[in-house]
């Protein structure tokens, strides 16, 4: 027997499935899915590999043998590895990138080539003997051996019990124990225990239930379901706070009846607390939650879970799309305009689509929800592709948050420099005074985002990227937020001896301001700097809503799927901020974010406000945010799509490159472009390529970075070309030490 196996030490050059002999004492354990260990290359250097098929025969007659099995079972199901040959093809990576992205980091092995995390177990005790038996060897024993009879006294009344415990709660040592085993009156044996930092809710709460909107919405889902045999896509779109949640409660509800699986995706981990609160106290132990946030023993012990289907229901992150679930039937992905769905690393895969391919495959139907869903996800679902069903108003009847929009040069026109608006000062002094909390939204951390000298020019730029280093006055030190470097701020300029001047507030220096506006008045800060020990997110929400903390100042990781009944104002300090930069999706950006933050206040039974601070108060993107007019936002932004050939009409692909030396990396782009043009003239395919150009950021961890625009219709004959270009400059001696690499910037 044969097997073809995708080895890990390939580049995607050499990616392919390479035949192996099965010895003849593993053929029934080398089967699609399990790993192996197999002699690679010259040397027969020792490597992983992923059996993709079993066969009888081979091409390659004077095969290697397979050294060893890596696994006891396989890892991976055929539709699995269908998804990582997909992943291949759509992401231009290898296999085993995509098997690794899969599968927990616990199952890897270390340099020693020992498992990163092993099963957890604990020597449990039990009787062996009836209850009755027992309780007489109490009685005879009590005297001539009092350990033992509290021992089987003890185990008389309680199922089982830990050995540890045992032995602490009756004095008796490991000896007596073994006695005790050796006479046939116990049984120790050895339980696994599952490593779980999240503490999980009983089921203790009926679903909720559903208002007229709601309820409408479900049943057409559910309709959808069945005209599409399980496998379509439909499109929830609805009001921040119009309840999308209650609805995806129930569609699960109807999933884990039937027997079979759901996963529900959230776009940050911050999130998932609260996500995990609400759907435990509906499901109980049948969730299992996976993200980053977790230690590897926690994340190997939850896929465990899964995949024997003790839990049902996974809530996660980007990288639980994969989780394998058995009878997968749902998946749904909140909030799904988020770019948090799209890895930048190896594999740079689109979390909707690989969620699409695995419902299609599974025949598992896929939810996208959003109040300002993606531009191309709405166009889909307006052409038909999609079922699309709207919730256009709040679960609780509660209007949506009456919005003012604050012109901040009038603000300075009446000598008012601070970065807090006077309406906005009043609003949040007013929510003090009535013991209602207030949310302010700045997505820039750190004090100030940029120290310069006004008398030379001089300002504090990163040495290994070319942006400029932020001030953190808490930490005493200019970081940069790229590549982590930091120094010491000077006393005055470096360069001249002048003094310095910061720009650019963020959340820290915010923060003071708010503490010198208030004095007393206590002040929450969420961001990357205060949330960087794990789990402390939620801890910090926790705390805002026990303690009811006046103000909470926050970045991207508040401005959306928080639910804080308290919240009646949200401020956005600078609502101007990516409005105007290079990116064709930045309109589309600006209206989700402020659109989302908006609908954080006036949740609860309180009526909300928001206080929007902009340079520019006429700006048409403002203003329809502030309405929450997604639709109208829509019309306009489609129609401009539309001129510009842009996403969902034509795909732009960006061929992508890195290296050390600025000059290499250019040069190597322009070669590109030639057999690109080549290429696409040859296969008679139209495309528009812009560049070499650089990359907003051009310059990170002393590695410069180009790309090549393409704009086309993505079909398979492009992918061919793209894959055929990657492949040639892996070769090619010139290019050396330049990475390549392809993106899809349009999502579907």
């Amino acid at each position: 027997m044969f097997a073809k196996i995708a080895v890990s030490p390939v580049t995607y050059a050499i990616d392919k499935p390479y035949d192996y002999k099965i010895p003849e004492a593993y053929s029934n354990c080398v089967l699609p899915g399990s790993r192996v260990f197999v002699p690679f290359g010259k040397g027969n250097r020792v490597a992983e590999g992923i059996v993709l098929s079993v066969d009888e025969e081979s091409a390659y007659p004077d095969c290697k043998e397979i050294l060893r099995p890596a696994d006891k079972e396989p890892l991976l199901t055929k539709d699995q590895l269908r998804l990582a040959l997909f992943m291949r093809e759509r992401y231009f990576c290898t296999v085993y990138d995509a098997v690794r992205v899969m599968l927990p980091a616990g199952l890897w092995f270390d340099k020693s080539g020992r498992q990163k995390a092993r099963d957890k177990t604990r020597e449990m005790v039990r009787l062996a003997i009836p209850a009755e038996d027992a309780a007489a060897f109490v009685d005879n024993k009590r005297k001539k051996a009092p350990r033992q009879a509290e021992v089987m006294d003890l185990l008389c009344s309680f199922e089982m019990l830990s050995a540890l415990d045992l032995m602490q709660f009756t004095g008796a040592g490991k000896e007596t124990l073994k006695s005790l085993a050796n006479q046939g009156l116990i049984e120790i044996y050895r339980q696994e225990v599952l490593r779980r930092s999240v503490r999980v809710q009983e089921c203790a709460v009926p679903l909720p239930i559903l208002n007229d909107e709601q309820a409408n919405a479900l049943s057409a889902i559910r309709k959808q379901m069945t005209t599409d045999g399980q496998s379509g896509v439909c499109l929830l779109s609805g009001v921040t706070g119009s309840g999308k949640t209650s609805v995806y409660a129930h569609l699960i509800a109807q999933m884990l009846s039937e027997g079979q699986g759901a996963i529900l995706l959230v776009p940050e981990i911050a999130l998932t607390p609260q996500m995990l609160s609400v759907f435990s106290s509906w499901f109980g132990d049948q969730v299992a939650i996976l993200h980053s946030g977790l230690s590897v023993g926690e994340r190997y012990d939850e896929w465990k879970r899964i995949r024997r289907g003790d839990a049902r229901l996974v809530i996660g992150t980007r990288s639980a799309v994969f989780s394998p679930i058995p009878y997968l039937g749902l998946v749904i992905i909140d909030e799904e305009q988020e770019d948090s769905y799209r890895s930048e690393s190896v594999p740079r895969y689109d979390t909707r689509e690989v969620a699409r391919f695995r419902c299609l495959q599974e025949k598992a139907f896929l939810i996208l929800g959003s109040a300002t869903p993606d531009i191309t996800t709405r166009y889909l679902a307006q052409c038909g592709e999609y079922g699309y069903h709207r919730l256009a108003h709040r679960f609780n009847e509660k209007p949506l948050p009456s919005v003012r929009i604050v012109d901040m040069k009038k603000e300075l026109l009446q000598g008012n420099t601070s970065d807090l608006s006077m309406p906005l000062k009043e609003a949040i002094l007013s929510r003090i005074e009535k013991g209602e909390q207030s949310i302010l939204f700045l997505n820039r951390r750190g004090t100030n985002k940029l120290v310069t000298c006004p008398e030379c020019g001089f300002i504090y730029r990163c040495p290994h990227c070319s942006v400029s280093m932020t001030w953190h006055a808490n930490r005493r030190r200019m970081i940069c937020h790229y590549c982590g470097t930091w120094q010491v701020l000077d006393p005055g300029c470096p360069n001249c001896g002048g003094k310095l001047s910061f720009f650019g507030t963020g959340t820290q220096r915010l923060a003071e301001e708010l503490q010198e506006e208030f004095p007393g008045t206590e002040i929450l800060r969420v961001d990357a700097d205060s949330v960087s020990p794990l789990g402390s997110h939620q801890i910090l929400f926790q705390r805002f809503v026990d303690e009811k903390i006046p103000i909470m100042i926050g970045t991207q990781m508040i401005a959306k799927g928080l639910n804080f009944e308290n919240v009646t104002l949200v401020g956005i300090v600078s609502a101007d901020q990516g409005l105007y930069s290079n990116d064709f999706r930045a309109g589309e950006k600006t209206f989700s974010v402020l659109a989302q933050v908006i609908g954080r206040c006036g949740r609860g039974n309180k009526t909300g406000e928001a206080v929007i601070q902009t340079f520019t108060p006429e700006n048409e993107i403002i203003c329809m945010a502030a309405r929450q007019d997604y639709e109208h936002f829509y019309s306009a932004e489609i129609d401009m799509r539309r001129v510009q050939n842009a996403p969902p009409f034509f795909n732009w692909v960006a061929l992508s490159a890195s290296g050390g030396k600025e000059e290499q990396v250019f040069r190597s782009l322009q070669t590109c472009r030639q057999m690109l043009e080549k290429l696409l003239a040859q296969n008679d395919e139209h495309a528009e390529l812009m560049g070499p150009i650089p990359f907003p950021v051009v310059k990170v961890s002393d590695r410069f970075r180009f790309r090549i625009q393409i704009r086309c219709r993505l079909n398979k004959t492009i992918r061919q070309i793209l894959s055929a270009i990657l492949i040639a400059c892996s070769q090619d001696r010139e290019m050396r030490n330049v990475y390549f690499y392809v993106e899809n910037e349009t999502g579907f």
